[in-house]
């Protein structure tokens, strides 16, 4: 894997964070020739040339276009290509036929993201206020793009029949498993939740609102792979007692025996990687794993999924810039807890929280306004970041969603219980 650029510290400026987030996308892009980064794996997945031409399209069409008079675009055929969802902006290309999109080359999109970016730096000095946070919204944008970038290069991956390594990583030294899981009792109360308002948040983190908490506890750390492993061999995607209906259907249709990527081979468990395939690693957190799975897992062990709310709570004094997060050379994956409960990193965590709004949220102005709200239906809340995320994206208040059979993204479980 190219070296990454450093994560910045301290409070840089806007000029510097833009350079570093734009550094990020290019080099998580080195390994890929034109066709690795043109195919399209499944729909839920887009092309890392996509991806790079898409996150450049939101500056260019938000920042340049709207607040830098005179400016003319790189190109005026890829609003269509590179739009997303957002109504607003017009017509697009299909997002399940991203993967036709063979011209522009890489080499063109590269082209395109250095033109932006030097008309955006050069124009920064003097753009109003309301211009420069749209470049800040947009920074966090990429920030999940390039999380998006590292997982859609995963399944691009996975479905190749010679399971390449992306980035090949030594041996790992086998660690010893942790030991049984603890619990943290919390009574009933009432909280705060929600972005203060200090700093960058997305509009779905607010408003700030106060939430009752009843009587539980929450597990000091995440399920692992060993743990998932004789959950499999009780027949746990074999019993309909632990499921939800939709996802026992789920089971059923799609033949699911064990979380994404994993394979038995020669009487061992398997997972595929960004570094290859190896044997699991039975201490490291369970991944890939859907909301329907997590559910019968906590229903097979005894307890449940925690509350969004219950889990800000518990995460609120933890630091999110630690934690195994995105920011430097090596293979992306989880890895065993040293020490403590880590609340960021490693895997992001579902909870039984639908993704819905906050009393009195309202989605902003603009086109920008279709950025989470018009997502809020048929979604479950997770949070805590992952090994994909870059560090410094993720807070207590983040919430990141998806549907509940989803599960290319490095999804894990933490559980909680009633007292």
């Amino acid at each position: 894997m190219a070296a990454l650029p450093e994560p910045k510290t301290g409070d840089p400026s806007l000029g510097e964070r833009y350079r570093h987030v734009r550094g990020l996308s290019e080099a998580l892009v080195a390994p890929l020739s034109d066709a690795d980064a043109t195919v399209q794996s499944m729909d839920d997945a887009s092309p890392a040339k996509w991806h790079l031409a898409h996150t450049t399209w939101f500056f260019e069409t938000f920042v340049l276009r709207d607040h830098v008079a005179g400016y003319q675009r790189h190109d005026e055929r890829f609003p269509f290509l590179f739009n997303s969802y957002y109504e607003a902006e017009g017509r697009r290309h299909a997002r399940a036929r991203r993967g036709m999109i063979t011209r522009p080359t890489l080499d063109e999109v590269h082209g395109y993201r250095a033109a932006v970016d030097a008309a955006l730096l050069d124009a920064l000095p003097k753009l109003p206020e309301a211009a420069r946070e749209l470049v800040a919204l947009g920074c966090h944008h990429e920030e999940q793009h390039q999380e998006l970038l590292v997982t859609d290069m995963l399944h691009l991956f996975g479905e190749n029949p010679l399971e390449p390594a992306i980035w090949p990583a030594a041996r790992k030294v086998p660690v010893a498993m942790p030991g049984p899981i603890g619990w943290n009792e919390r009574g009933e109360s009432v909280v705060e939740v929600g972005h203060a308002g200090e700093g960058f948040a997305f509009d779905c983190e607010g408003p700030r609102h106060r939430a009752l908490l009843a009587p539980h506890a929450l597990a000091d750390r995440t399920v692992t792979n060993g743990e998932w492993a004789a959950f499999i061999a009780d027949g746990g995607y074999a019993t309909p007692r632990w499921w939800l209906a939709d996802g026992w259907a789920w089971v059923q249709r799609e033949g699911v025996g064990a979380p994404l990527y994993w394979e038995h081979r020669d009487g061992l468990w398997t997972r595929f990687g960004l570094d290859g395939r190896r044997a699991i690693d039975p201490a490291a957190p369970v991944t890939h794993v859907s909301f329907y799975e997590a559910d019968a897992y906590a229903s097979w062990a005894g307890a449940r999924l925690p509350t969004e709310f219950e889990w800000e709570a518990a995460a609120a004094s933890h630091d999110p810039v630690g934690g195994n997060q995105l920011d430097r050379a090596g293979a992306v994956e989880p890895r065993p807890a040293s020490e403590g409960p880590a609340f960021f990193g490693d895997v992001w965590e579902w909870t039984g929280s639908a993704f819905r709004p906050y009393p009195g949220f309202r989605p902003v102005e603009g086109a920008v306004g279709e950025y989470n709200g018009k997502f809020m239906s048929g979604q479950f809340v997770l949070r805590g970041g992952s090994c994909a995320t870059p560090r410094g994206h993720a807070r207590a208040s983040y919430r990141n969603f998806f549907y509940p059979h989803q599960r290319w993204q490095f999804t894990g479980v933490r559980l909680a219980k009633d007292l």
